[in-house]
């Protein structure tokens, strides 16, 4: 140990230290060498130690799960199942309704269907979901003509259908062509789609799938939020998604919010060939021209489109676009058509006036055309002035449902 001899003796460093804080020093004074001064030293001072971080306890519920991943609050749930409705939603737009009795909507279930909708863990390499494809501000439609595949390079043969008021289209089959029988039918076959997310028997299917589901914490416990237990399966994903599109109603429209001034249930044609408040004399006379028969001077759309929802009439054929046609392509609803940019199932019309021009004298005859669309034995040709193919345009933009456009419940919940 490092010692000094201090008036014969020998201190250890410590109490060398300790004697040095009041050790004299030779001078100054009166210059005899009496006088002293005191020496102060630093004194070392232990730092306190750092404690200990605490740690972040593990989520145990079924909310906090989920909340470490998504912005959804499972203790306060979305409405989904139980939306305010305009008045003119009544009993007539209720049996167009194509929600099963096994699959009712519940916001439990809805609330899956949402972060199922939005996850792009559902495709293969982790790139595109449903809602890839089906984008909320395009009126849940692809802006592109054939949406992009997971590949990057690969792409879609159809264009990507809206998806407003789909739960208004009776029948309930799904996709352009019909071949899926409902809803549920269809939700998962954008998935298992070599093109689109990827999950073909190559890739393992559906249950390759699944078991990457099962690895994501937080499917296990929306899953069970949702049904009761944490099982995963095709049917239960079907149900969810099935009840997320049907929830996606358009009722907020500029033509929703001037016909709910004049609606009456028990007017004649319920009022909806009644002038509409704040409707320029453009837009009146396409909604004129829409709402009227053609044997009464106007080009019959509501036929097929049939309002409040202007989803596809139940009985409704092909509508034409190619010669021979033996197809029997469906439409989407017509609200928020507006926000599209892409037409027909194979998205050749790139305007709306191209389509309005479509049925004014471009309609084809075969097999599959509806007759609703003919003129005796040959297509309809409407023979439309300028004027009156820019008034239906400007009829069909009023359709354009913002609220739908950004309704919060229909957003990605992915943090």
């Amino acid at each position: 140990m490092f010692s000094k001899r201090v008036r014969g003796r020998h201190l250890s460093t410590a109490a060398l230290a300790a004697s040095l804080l009041l050790l004299p020093a030779c001078g100054g004074g009166d210059g005899d060498g009496g006088g002293t001064t005191t020496v102060t030293l630093p004194v070392a001072v232990t730092p306190a130690p750092t404690p200990a971080p605490t740690p972040t306890p593990p989520a145990t519920t079924l909310a906090e799960v989920v909340a470490q991943f998504t912005t959804i609050d499972l203790n306060n749930l979305m409405n989904f199942a139980n939306p305010t409705l305009p008045a003119y939603y009544d009993n007539t737009v209720a049996n167009r309704d194509n929600e099963p009795a096994n699959n009712q909507l519940e916001d439990r279930i809805a609330t899956l269907g949402r972060a199922l909708f939005f996850d792009t863990q559902l495709s293969v390499n982790n790139t595109k979901s449903c809602a890839s494809c089906h984008q909320q501000a395009s009126g849940f439609d692809d802006p592109d003509r054939f949406s992009t595949g997971f590949a990057g390079g690969t792409f879609t043969t159809a264009h990507a259908m809206r998806l407003g008021n789909a739960r208004y289209f009776q029948p309930g089959s799904a996709f352009w062509d019909k071949r899926a029988d409902s809803l549920e039918e269809q939700a998962t076959e954008p998935i298992k789609n070599p093109v689109e997310m990827g999950w073909d028997d190559a890739a393992g299917g559906i249950a390759a799938l699944i078991t990457r589901m099962e690895g994501l914490e937080y499917y296990p416990a929306l899953f069970e939020f949702a049904f009761g237990n944490a099982t995963i399966t095709e049917p239960r994903m079907q149900q969810a998604l099935a009840q997320f599109q049907r929830a996606m109603i358009s009722s907020d429209s500029r033509w929703d919010q001037a016909y709910a001034q004049v609606f009456n249930a028990n007017a004649q044609n319920r009022n909806l060939n009644v002038s509409l408040p704040g409707f320029s004399a453009s837009e009146d006379r396409g909604r004129q021209l829409f709402m009227t028969g053609r044997n009464n001077g106007g080009a019959g759309c509501s036929a097929c489109h049939q309002p409040p929802t202007y989803a596809l009439a139940a009985n409704s054929d092909s509508n034409g676009l190619d010669a021979g046609e033996t197809v029997e392509f469906k439409s989407p609803s017509l609200k928020s058509v507006g926000l599209s940019a892409f037409f027909m199932h194979d998205g050749r019309f790139s305007s709306l006036a191209q389509v309005v021009e479509h049925y004014n004298s471009g309609v084809q005859d075969g097999p599959a055309l509806d007759n609703r669309l003919r003129q005796g034995n040959n297509p309809q040709r409407l023979n439309l002035t300028d004027a009156d193919k820019q008034a239906l345009v400007d009829f069909m933009e009023t359709l354009t449902d913002d609220s739908l456009a950004s309704d919060i419940r229909f957003t990605n919940p992915f943090r």
